[in-house]
C-alpha cells in the first residue's frame, strides 16, 4: 500500500517537476490560468502539489532525483506563468505508480470539478482499458453511482464534432442526453445538434424534440416508410429552416412545424405567405408591342395581322363574269366570288349606238 512520506511538505524547483503523462485534463482555460497566476503572485501556492520521486543514474555514475506530477498541473502551469521558482509538494511513494497517478489525477479533478465531461469520460475509459477497472470499481473510487459512470462513458459514442462542442462549452453535458437518444438516427441527431447550437435550445426543449422523434419512430415502426413523405419533409425542412414532420391519414393528415421563439414563428409565417402569394399571382403577360423578356420576340399588337386561317376550297362562280371583270380579278387581289352578272337586255339599235349600259344596280337590270 502506498503511503505519503509522513505527509511532509517539500519545496521543489518547478523546472524539476515533469508533467503527469496520465493527466486526464486536455483543455486548460488560458484566462483562468491567468487569474490563478495573479493569485499565486499575491498569496503564493496555498495547496501543495502531489508528486512521485525516483532516483536516476547519470552518465557520470552519480544519482539525480526526478519528480513527476500526480496532481496539481493547473497550479504548476500557473506558478510558471507567475514566475515562481519553487512550489510546495507532497511526495507520494508506492509500487503501482501508473495506476496511482491516474487515480489521483482523476479524483482530484473530480473533487474540484475541473474536468469537462469529455475528459472525464476519457479518464474513465483509460481506467477500464489500461487498468481493467469495472464500472462499479470506478464508481466506488470517485463516490458516484455505477449508472453515473456508465452514462458518462456513453458520451464518447457521440460524433467528434459534438464532443468538441461539449469540450469547448458550446453545449452542456445535459444536452448530450437527448442527442444520445438519437444515436441510431445520425441525420436527426445532427439536425438536433445544429438546432441546439444556432437556436440556443435549452436542455428541456432538446429533450422534448428528442422524445417526439422517438415517439414518431415507434409509431411508424410497423409501417413501411413512405419515400414521397420523406422527400416532402426534407424539402419543407430546407425551405422553412426548421424541422417539419408530416403525418398522413386515410384521407388527410397533419404537418408539424417546430419553432422556438416568436421570431421563428413570424419568419415561418412570412415564408408560407410569400409562397402562397407567388402561387396565386402568376406573372402577367407583357403589354402589346413590348419585347418578351424571355427572348421570344415582341408580343402581338392590335395592329399586327392575325395568323392566316387554314384555306378552304372556294365554291365555283355561279355564272361567268364579263371579260373585263375577269381580267381585273386575275390581276388584282383575290376577292369573294362575284354575284351573277345581270343580263344586258338593250335592243340591237341601242348597242349599235354605243350607249353605255345603265348602272349595274339600276332597277332596269333586275327582273321579277
Amino acid at each position: 500500500m502506498s503511503s505519503f512520506l509522513n505527509d511532509a511538505i517539500f519545496w521543489i524547483e518547478v523546472d524539476k517537476i515533469k508533467p503527469n503523462p496520465y493527466q486526464p485534463r486536455r483543455e486548460f482555460d488560458e484566462d483562468r490560468l491567468g487569474d490563478l497566476a495573479d493569485s499565486i503572485r499575491q498569496y503564493g501556492v496555498l495547496q501543495p502539489l502531489i508528486v512521485t520521486r525516483r532516483e536516476v543514474l547519470k552518465d557520470d555514475g552519480g544519482l539525480v532525483a526526478e519528480y513527476e506530477l500526480i496532481s496539481g498541473e493547473r497550479r504548476l502551469r500557473a506558478s510558471k506563468l507567475a514566475g515562481v521558482r519553487e512550489v510546495p509538494v507532497i511526495i507520494k511513494s508506492g509500487s503501482d505508480d501508473a495506476r496511482i497517478k491516474l487515480e489521483l489525477a482523476i479524483i482530484e479533478n473530480l473533487q474540484r470539478e475541473d474536468l469537462n465531461p469529455v475528459d472525464r469520460a476519457r479518464a474513465f475509459r483509460r481506467l477500464l482499458d489500461d487498468f481493467h477497472y469495472k464500472h462499479s470499481e470506478i464508481a466506488d473510487k470517485i463516490g458516484k453511482s455505477r449508472e453515473y459512470v456508465s452514462n458518462t462513458l456513453r458520451i464518447l459514442t457521440l460524433p467528434q464534432e459534438i464532443l468538441d462542442s461539449v469540450s469547448a462549452g458550446k453545449i452542456s453535458e445535459g444536452h448530450t442526453r437527448p442527442l444520445l437518444m438519437l444515436e441510431d438516427k445520425p441525420e436527426e441527431q445532427e439536425t438536433l445538434f445544429k438546432e441546439i447550437i444556432y437556436k440556443k435550445l435549452t436542455v428541456r426543449e432538446a429533450e422534448a424534440i428528442s422524445r417526439r422523434i422517438a415517439f414518431e419512430r415507434a409509431r411508424r415502426r410497423d409501417r413501411s416508410p413512405d419515400p414521397e413523405t420523406i422527400e416532402l419533409e426534407r424539402k419543407l425542412t430546407e425551405t422553412l429552416g426548421t424541422r417539419v414532420q408530416i403525418e398522413r391519414g386515410p384521407k388527410g393528415g397533419k404537418i408539424h412545424i417546430d419553432f422556438f421563439s416568436p421570431d421563428d414563428l413570424r419568419s415561418i409565417i412570412s415564408l408560407v405567405s410569400s409562397g402562397r402569394n407567388a402561387a396565386a399571382d402568376p406573372p402577367e403577360s407583357p403589354p402589346a408591342g413590348v419585347e418578351n423578356p424571355d427572348g421570344g420576340g415582341s408580343a402581338p399588337s392590335a395592329e399586327s395581322p392575325a395568323a392566316p386561317a387554314a384555306e378552304t376550297p372556294k365554291e365555283p362562280a355561279v355564272a361567268a363574269v364579263s371579260s373585263a371583270a375577269g381580267s381585273a380579278a386575275s390581276s388584282g387581289p383575290e376577292t369573294a366570288p362575284e354575284e351573277e352578272a345581270p343580263i344586258d337586255d338593250r335592243s340591237i339599235e341601242e348597242k349599235k349606238d354605243g350607249a353605255e349600259p345603265d348602272d349595274l344596280y339600276s332597277v332596269k337590270n333586275f327582273t321579277v
